[in-house]
């Protein structure tokens, strides 16, 4: 804190010479956790789940008929399966005992561990500068990647990734929006007028920003949106750009070879369409469907993060 090394010097015939580290390391010990959906459905289910449904509405409130279809029984279990893995990479925390090594939680029917390591949020939040901001500017995001370039490599050619919720995601685009028309661009921007039709009024959209050599992406989850709300903006920024000594990559998600993704199916009576014949695997008439997969996830320099609020 009180002396800065600058260069070394020496003399003729010199005999040895030193290298400065400047690495800062930290330890992290994170692990791969199993997800698993499983969709159960009846052979009738199966035959109907692609027809049409009529629903007649109430001709008294002038309410006209709708019509609706049921969603498949793999949409539903891959959505479901995605989205627990992409909240469990980005909230979880972890519940293994750094004196023990052991998880702290066991499934009741079977004992055995459940392993749950630290999402990316939490690995960012235990290093990443942290700002309240009152209103979003554009002096918020100056802000941000004027803090990240002081813990950057170099001053230029940084790229960072900013995950926001919704709040946060419509915030920027009125500022970029603002931002613009001080330098009264118009044109394609902002209007655009088809022969005969009206006249369509509004940007496309606004995801990033460049300022001195560096340029800043903003990317909405819903998942945050859930989490955090829609009435408070929140926004974690992330330095993307690859390590020039190892050319890897900032943020790694982890597995077994090919255990990303693994699908199942155990099928009963009526077949996974619920017309079929042959061998079946239940006398049920029904069918499941399972999804499930090893994943973890790393920060690999949480040094290098920033999470802003609104307050």
């Amino acid at each position: 804190m009180t002396t800065r090394w600058i260069s070394a010097y020496m003399p003729e015939l010199h005999e040895e010479g030193y290298v400065k580290w400047t690495s800062n390391v930290e330890k992290f010990r994170g692990y791969i956790s199993t997800h698993r959906a499983d969709a159960s459905y009846s052979a009738l289910y199966a035959a109907h789940q692609n027809v049409f449904v009529n629903m007649e509405g109430n001709k008294r409130k002038g309410e006209k008929d709708a019509i609706y279809r049921m969603d498949t029984v793999q949409k539903t279990l891959l959505d479901t399966f995605l989205t627990m893995r992409n909240q469990g990479l980005l909230f979880s925390k972890s519940n293994i005992n750094p004196a023990t090594g052991k998880p702290n939680i066991v499934d009741p029917d079977s004992g055995r561990a459940v392993w749950i390591s630290d999402g990316l949020i939490p690995q960012a939040e235990a290093y990443a500068h942290k700002y309240a901001y009152n209103k979003m500017s554009l002096g918020v995001v100056k802000q941000i990647i004027t803090t990240l370039n002081d813990k950057a490599r170099k001053l230029t050619g940084n790229h960072y990734l900013v995950l926001c919720n919704q709040k946060a995601w419509n915030d920027v685009g009125d500022v970029l929006e603002a931002h613009l028309m001080q330098y009264h661009t118009d044109g394609a921007f902002f209007y655009s007028e088809k022969a005969g039709d009206y006249i369509s009024v509004g940007a496309k959209g606004f995801n990033s920003f460049n300022y001195q050599g560096n340029s800043i992406t903003f990317h909405p989850d819903k998942a945050l949106t859930l989490e955090c709300g829609n009435d408070k903006g929140f926004m974690m920024a992330l330095d993307m750009t690859a390590d020039e000594t190892m050319n890897s990559a900032p943020v790694k998600m982890f597995t077994l070879k090919g255990g990303d993704f693994i699908s199942n199916k155990f099928i009963g009576v009526g077949g996974e369409d619920g017309l079929s014949s042959g061998v079946v695997s239940s006398p049920v008439a029904g069918s499941k469907l399972i999804a499930w997969g090893y994943s973890g996830i790393a920060l690999m320099n949480p040094y290098r993060s920033y999470i802003a609020r609104e307050i």
